[in-house]
């Protein structure tokens, strides 16, 4: 098996900065969720929203288009390569960046949140990416590492958005957004080779889009798990819009909010890093359906501390913490998962898959989110129920049965290939 450190050594970046790129991709589209959520009571007053639970929509208007633009995004990366459709994407997303700076009502702040989230490019296109170069383990490897990088933005992303606030209107964080994906487009510009081989880019022929759409939506392992990893974002996405009012309105502590919200993802990117260490021995599945298991063993007793009222400020941190650790364990091994039969069309896999994944879980959050009420119940209860309903999936997609033996996590679409050179592992 090749050394993954030299699987792009014949092209003009190496894997380490491959890993960086990629996440710093992943990065452009987390920083304008994260940095955004010290803002909201902020935004709430300056546009006069009446509801303080209408704020939220900031954070969904913008996960909707996220998940929408995947569609065309993935198609069209198919069609003429990942590279022109990346820099593509990182225009709007930069053009649409400003745009929302310069909103002056809640209607056309929401509008260019869409399509700021409709910038994404980033997000489906970068799966592809390491689809096209990985298989198997180590493509949950590669995922792992890109998210460790990933995971540090919600680490810093809202004290950059706290620290904007205090020299400046919040307006200025979309400029933050904005020169961020400047240093990201110049990036993949000067350094990102195309991954996809010439001979496996797909036609825009409407018959070969729906033979490749039914293959994606025929593979029972790639939906479940897509359902299932929807299902537990759904909790991340009502975490993300309730943190700040939970802060406020519970703990009474809202400066706090950054620093706290900082030690959860930090945990998350622990877990992501030793999956990368251990996932190649250990197999994808037993690992994230242990991973799912505590997650739902600790909503659980996320749900009889809220019913009790006996949680004090460091036990919540506490228990978010190892609940969002699970979620990053299980997350990241379900996306591999789903995406690893579907190598001959890792374009379109990945934008339908990342649609449906990101646009159902916005729903799910946004329902969970709407009902807070002062208390931790509806994020406790939330967490539980889409925690149940992931398992059910993950149950569906195996036949009933957890904890398959570890090779069978390379028995999938392309039977385990390993780390190849630039060019060397095409589409299946």
């Amino acid at each position: 098996m090749q050394d993954p450190d030299s699987a792009l050594a014949s092209d003009r970046i190496g894997f380490r900065e491959f890993v960086g790129l990629m996440a710093a991709l992943m990065a452009t589209q987390a920083l304008p969720i994260d940095a955004m959520l010290p803002a909201l009571p902020a935004i709430v007053r300056t546009l006069g929203i009446g509801n303080e639970n209408h704020g939220q929509w900031i954070i969904t208007s913008y996960l909707i288009g996220l998940s929408s633009g995947q569609l065309f995004w993935g198609v069209l990366s198919d069609r003429f390569g990942r590279r022109p459709m990346l820099l593509l994407g990182l225009g709007l997303y930069l053009a649409s960046a400003v745009l929302c700076g310069l909103s002056t009502s809640f209607t056309s702040l929401l509008m260019w949140r869409l399509v700021h989230g409709l910038a994404a490019s980033c997000m489906v296109i970068t799966t592809s990416v390491i689809r096209d170069l990985y298989a198997g383990r180590h493509m949950a490897r590669v995922m792992s590492l890109c998210f460790i990088v990933f995971l540090m933005v919600p680490v810093i992303a809202p004290s950059l958005g706290q620290l904007v606030l205090l020299i400046a209107p919040w307006r200025q964080i979309f400029l933050l957004f904005a020169a961020f994906g400047s240093v990201v487009a110049l990036w993949t510009l000067l350094r990102l080779p195309e991954t996809l081989r010439p001979q496996f880019r797909r036609t825009l022929n409407l018959a070969q889009l729906w033979s490749a759409t039914r293959l994606v939506l025929g593979t029972r392992v790639s939906i479940c798990y897509t359902l299932a990893q929807m299902m537990l974002f759904g909790t991340l996405v009502s975490y993300l819009g309730m943190v700040q009012q939970i802060f406020e309105a519970v703990y009474h502590r809202p400066a706090l909010m950054p620093t706290m919200f900082a030690l959860s993802a930090v945990a998350v990117a622990a877990t992501s890093f030793l999956n990368s260490r251990i996932v190649e021995r250990v197999g994808m599945r037993i690992i994230s359906h242990a991973a799912l298991l505590t997650f739902i063993g600790l909503s659980a007793l996320h749900v009889v501390l809220a019913a009790l009222q006996a949680e004090p400020l460091w036990l919540f941190v506490l228990l978010q913490s190892a609940t969002l650790a699970s979620f990053g364990l299980a997350e990241s091994n379900f996306m591999a998962m789903a995406m690893e039969p579907l190598g001959s069309v890792a374009g379109i896999g990945a934008a339908l898959l990342g649609f449906t994944s990101l646009f159902l879980a916005a729903i799910v959050g946004a329902l969970i989110g709407r009902q807070f009420n002062g208390t931790l119940m509806p994020l406790a209860a939330g967490a539980l129920v889409c925690g149940l309903v992931s398992l059910l999936f993950v149950l569906l997609g195996e036949h009933g049965k957890l904890f398959r033996a570890h090779h069978q996590d390379d028995q999938l679409g392309s039977g385990g290939a390993g780390d190849a050179p630039l060019g060397a592992l095409g589409p299946h």
